[in-house]
C-alpha cells in the first residue's frame, strides 16, 4: 500500500453512503471493496443497532467491521456477530428516563439492547422497527430495569437540533446525547461513548494514528469521529455543523460520493474477480 492511501476507513450509511431509497449502489460496494483488498480496514460507524446491519453485511460481502449504536458495540461484518459493548447502567437509564421526563414531558422512550429492544407503548415505532422481531412493549419500570447500548426518546414535533440542547441540559452529565435525523428522535450512549471513543479504541488495537484515518459522515453523531480523525469528508447533503467542521468534501450520498473519494484513496486496486 502507498503512503497516500489511509490504513483505515470509517464511514457512516444512512445519509452517507446508502442512498435515499435505501440502498447501497453498486459503484459504492466496489469503492468499499477496494479498501479491504489494499490492505485497509473498512469500518462502518453507524448509528444503527446490529439487527439493522444484516441488508448492510449481505450488500458488501460481509466485509470490515461495524461500530453500531454511535459507538456502543463493535461488531463483526463477516461473521454478523457482536464483539464487545458499552452499556448505559440501569440506574444511569433510570434517572435520564426521570429527568427527562420532568424537563420535556412530551417525550417517550425506548431502549435498545445488543439483541433487541423494548419500547413504552406510547413510542413510535419507525418502520424497521414496525417490522422487526425482538421488539416488545413494556411498562416504565421494566424500561429501565436492563442496561441498554441506547436509550431512544421521541418527540413527536421538536426541532432535533433545538431539543438536543434542552436534552444536553437536563441529562448530559449523565449520557452522552445526539442526534442523526431530521425528526425529534434523540439517541444517548454511556456517558463518554461515541463513534469517536469505539473508533479510537478499534485504531489503537491495531496501532493506527488518527492521522492514518480517513471518515465520512452527514450528521450531528458523526461529529465526534469526523473531528477525531485525520482527514474528514462531509457529504453535499450533510447538517450545516458537519460541513462546517469537516476538512473536505464530496458530493452527496445519492451522488456516490464516498465512492468517488475512495477511488481516488486507492487507485489501482482490482475489482472483484480480476487479476
Amino acid at each position: 500500500m502507498s503512503r497516500t492511501m489511509p490504513r483505515l476507513v470509517a464511514t457512516d450509511l444512512d445519509g452517507t453512503i446508502v442512498r435515499s431509497d435505501g440502498t447501497l449502489s453498486p459503484r459504492t460496494v466496489d469503492a468499499l471493496a477496494r479498501v479491504e483488498r489494499a490492505g485497509a480496514l473498512l469500518v462502518m460507524v453507524t448509528g444503527r443497532p446490529p439487527r439493522w446491519m444484516r441488508p448492510v453485511a449481505e450488500a458488501v460481502g460481509h466485509r470490515g467491521v461495524a461500530i453500531c449504536a454511535n459507538g456502543a458495540v463493535v461488531y463483526d461484518l463477516h461473521t454478523e456477530t457482536v464483539l464487545r459493548t458499552r452499556l448505559i447502567a440501569p440506574e444511569v437509564l433510570a434517572e435520564t428516563v426521570r429527568r427527562l421526563r420532568a424537563a420535556i414531558p412530551e417525550l417517550r422512550f425506548a431502549v435498545e439492547y445488543p439483541h433487541g429492544f423494548v419500547f413504552e407503548a406510547s413510542y413510535n415505532l419507525g418502520s424497521w422497527d414496525a417490522e422487526a422481531l425482538g421488539g416488545r412493549a413494556v411498562d416504565g419500570e421494566t424500561l429501565v430495569s436492563r442496561g441498554g447500548t441506547k436509550l431512544l426518546a421521541f418527540h413527536p414535533d421538536a426541532d432535533p437540533d433545538s431539543l438536543s440542547v434542552k436534552a444536553r441540559e437536563a441529562v448530559g452529565d449523565l449520557v452522552t446525547v445526539t442526534h442523526s435525523s431530521g425528526s425529534g428522535l434523540l439517541e444517548m450512549s454511556a456517558h463518554g461513548v461515541t463513534k469517536a471513543s469505539a473508533l479510537a479504541e478499534l485504531c489503537a488495537e491495531h496501532g493506527i494514528p488518527p492521522a492514518d484515518v480517513v471518515a465520512f459522515g452527514d450528521m450531528p453523531n458523526d461529529l465526534p469521529m469526523l473531528t477525531w480523525a485525520g482527514t474528514s469528508y462531509g457529504v453535499a447533503n450533510a447538517h450545516p455543523v458537519v460541513l462546517a467542521a469537516v476538512t473536505h468534501t464530496t458530493a452527496g450520498n445519492d451522488d456516490d460520493g464516498v465512492a468517488q473519494v475512495l477511488e481516488k484513496l486507492f487507485p489501482g486496486v482490482p475489482e472483484d474477480g480480476a487479476r
